[in-house]
């Protein structure tokens, strides 16, 4: 039994939420629209502003597919009502961040400025060395914050790069230091 899969999900007022024949699962709210394809092992119920899903036979990979479906579903309808933030921020000198329209121009010590497109329903906001990705799209947030972290990752001797922010960073002891203290 999964326990997430158990769980019901509350619809809040402003949220609308619909099923059609195909277990196609269609979330819109005051912020976007969301669609999912549900997985024909899994029986979904709207009833009440409640969504409960349930299995329809007792196998292994049904019981994963329960409690994974009920989470996409459950982060469709907070994403649709409040969104996703992720925040990073820039470290170096000489590293900086700039909106260009609705992209993202970086300036991270190469030869050429890095420009980052903003995919559709995602919307970045910079403030000095703070990048702010927004959108409805749990797993779109996470993935654009990946890329864009991966463009100049914090290195370990001098901690230069672009983090998450409250990210700790281990760092290294360099070659005077360490010859120093033997």
């Amino acid at each position: 039994m999964s326990k997430i899969g158990k769980k019901s999900i509350n619809i809040p007022a402003g949220v609308k939420f619909s099923v059609d024949k195909n277990n196609k699962v269609v979330v819109e709210g005051a912020r976007g629209k969301l669609e999912y394809t549900l997985n024909p092992k899994i029986n979904i119920e709207f009833k009440d502003d409640k969504v409960s899903l349930s299995v329809k036979n007792d196998l292994k990979k049904s019981y994963a597919l329960w409690g994974t479906s009920r989470a996409l579903i459950a982060n469709m309808v907070h994403g649709v009502e409040g969104g996703y933030e992720k925040r990073l921020e820039i470290q170096g000198i000489g590293y900086k961040v700039f909106l260009k329209g609705k992209d993202l121009e970086l300036s991270l010590g190469f030869s050429h400025k890095i420009i980052f497109k903003a995919p559709e329903s995602i919307e970045f906001k910079t403030d000095k060395n703070m990048i702010t990705i927004s959108g409805v799209d749990k797993q779109l947030v996470g993935q654009v914050a990946a890329s864009i972290r991966n463009l100049k990752k914090p290195e370990p001797y001098k901690g230069k790069g672009i983090r998450y922010v409250g990210e700790q960073v281990r760092r290294k002891v360099g070659k005077k230091v360490a010859g120093t203290t033997e």
